[in-house]
């Protein structure tokens, strides 16, 4: 038993926010009937996002998977710390898998050896820093060569159990919650900033742990994104439709010192995670009304947003919705300013979401397969001026019925005037 007292890993009220270890069971063996079926050995996972999915939590660790029929003592988790706090969230007695210290290094080939394995694990070379990785290839090196598991990993997380839509579905409530915040607080001369922040309030009193977890480098995104007239129109760093001035040059996307003014579109793009799941959604607000021209420009992503996904929902190509929504967009006369101005735009309408928010598939060019049943895809169809930006965005969920919103859609106005 651990000395620290282990209540204080609860959620709000003393509900057990752990992932259920019926879920845990569930990835692992899905991960294990993946491995036999790529004829690899096992995995090595050592993500934290991905020890959150297959272990319960993001403890410094390496969890060994071995591919299903496989000979040997099934996964173990290896700790390096903190090991009573890895056993707690995996589900204490009923942990789906063994868990002892990490050896040395230089051991670690021989201690997987005395549990029957045969075969250099997998590596999650797509996510882990190159010197982390090659440092585990060459202690593993024994065993034989290290494969590459990075794709295996994000393919079987794009489906999401009912356990996952869940949480994403008590997220979205929280997130309206924090639309609630920014048309109550809305008024002239308001910054952009000071209106982030009473939604952010809002998110962090429910549990949001402070970051958006991300896999393209440089995996940063500001979750809060409000952007008012001209601001709207800043490119950044960032993939996506909408940059924003920020506050200062080091956090140049997002939200910034811009202070709301009358007859300006004001769009509010706002992320929740709930237990690590994103819910993402973006609405239109205005200090009174906006011109006939804004509008008509909101109607039309309305409309390339419905085209998207009803190719989707039809189990199209997310390929072929991209080329559909985007020969809509142009079609009605906005090629030079979807999702962002030339020569800044993004090539895509939509992407997946789940435990990060730039998951796959991505409605773009070359994804060539459908969002699965199961998949969660944030569709964003925007437009980008010199004088401000507009559009639509929520979060969606594949069902076998078809698409349905696991955001506000319809419940909450496109557009809001204080």
């Amino acid at each position: 038993m651990a000395d620290w007292d282990m209540t204080a890993l609860s959620g709000p009220e003393g509900e057990d926010w752990r992932v259920p270890v019926s879920e845990l069971e569930n990835r692992l063996e899905r991960l294990a009937r993946a491995l036999r079926v790529a004829a690899l050995p096992g995995a090595l996972i050592q993500h934290p996002v991905d020890l959150y999915y297959f272990a319960g939590g993001r403890q410094d660790g390496s969890l060994f998977v071995p591919a299903e029929d496989t000979e040997g003592d099934g996964p173990i988790f290896f700790v390096r710390r903190s090991l009573e706090r890895a056993r707690f969230e995996a589900g204490g007695d009923n942990a789906p898998f063994q868990l002892e210290t990490f050896p040395r290094l230089s051991q670690f080939a021989d201690v997987l050896k005395t549990r029957g394995v045969s075969g250099a694990p997998g590596l999650q070379f797509g996510e882990l820093p190159s010197s982390f990785a090659q440092r585990f290839a060459s202690a593993l090196s024994s065993l034989g060569e290290c494969k590459d598991v990075t794709g295996i990993v994000h393919r079987l997380r794009e489906v999401k159990s009912v356990w996952e839509q869940e949480q994403m579905a008590h997220g979205s409530e929280i997130q309206t919650r924090m639309f609630e915040a920014v048309a109550q607080l809305g008024r002239e001369g308001i910054s952009e900033l000071d209106l982030v922040a009473a939604a952010e309030s809002v998110s962090r009193s429910e549990g949001f742990g402070g970051q958006v977890q991300m896999r393209r480098f440089p995996l940063e995104c500001n979750r809060g994104v409000i952007v008012s007239g001209r601001a709207g129109g800043v490119p950044s760093f960032f993939d996506s439709a909408i940059g924003g001035a920020g506050p200062h040059p080091l956090a140049g996307m997002g939200s910034g010192f811009n202070k709301i003014k009358p007859n300006e579109p004001v769009l509010v793009d706002l992320v929740h995670v709930h237990r690590g799941y994103v819910v993402d959604m973006t609405r239109m607000f205005s200090l009174g009304s906006l011109s006939e021209e804004w509008h008509q420009r909101l109607d039309d992503m309305i409309a390339v947003k419905d085209a998207v996904v009803k190719v989707l929902n039809q189990g199209g190509l997310c390929s072929q919705a991209w080329v559909e929504g985007q020969s809509l967009a142009h079609e009605l006369g906005h090629e030079q300013h979807l999702m962002g101005m030339q020569p800044d735009q993004s090539k895509f309408l939509g992407h997946s979401v789940g435990l990060q928010l730039d998951e796959s598939p991505v409605v773009a060019a070359g994804f060539d397969r459908p969002l699965p049943i199961g998949g969660t895809m944030a569709i964003e169809p925007k437009l980008v001026y010199a004088e401000g930006s507009i559009g639509s965005e929520d979060t969606w969920i594949r069902s076998e019925e078809g698409m349905r919103a696991v955001t506000a859609h319809d419940a909450w106005p496109w557009l809001t005037e204080w």
